[in-house]
């Protein structure tokens, strides 16, 4: 049996709030982080990690570990947000592990995250328990416990 042991932050960025609820619902349900923050646009994404990931900013904000991005939002999309992102230099500077959410994969989105090797993978929205754990195993083998 696998046990999930929890990161640090994990930041949630979706428009939508039967989506955010879900996923932190079931984030919490998995004590996948000590704390999840959920904002609604990447615009309130990328305000948040220049303030948190500045190293000499207080840790009273943390960096998040994993982000969840929605890839269709209001005000800043997922790829608005990305290419800000790549800008930003915070891509260098931090080691943030990157998923998109959506609820229609277009073939010109899928293709279109191809150009941001930052992104590990996208997700169809609802996360699920297996996403989740396969999320933890690849990319955060430390944070997974194998009890009997």
């Amino acid at each position: 049996m696998r046990k999930i042991l929890p990161l640090k932050l994990i930041m949630l960025v979706d428009d939508d709030d039967t989506t955010n609820y879900l996923n932190k619902r079931l984030l919490e349900g998995l004590n996948a982080a000590e704390s999840i923050i959920v904002v609604k646009d990447g615009e309130q994404a990328l305000e948040y990690l220049n303030h948190a990931c500045d190293e000499s900013k207080s840790a009273e904000y943390p960096c998040p570990d994993l982000i969840f991005m929605d890839i269709k939002m209001p005000v800043m999309d997922g790829f608005e947000f990305l290419e800000a992102y790549k800008d930003s230099g915070l891509v260098q500077k931090q080691n943030i592990t990157l998923f998109m959410l959506t609820s229609s994969a277009s073939f010109y989105d899928l293709e279109r995250l191809k150009q941001f090797p930052e992104v590990k993978r996208h997700y169809s929205k609802s996360l699920t328990e297996p996403d989740v754990k396969a999320i933890y195993e690849e990319f955060f083998p430390n944070h997974v416990q194998f009890i009997s």
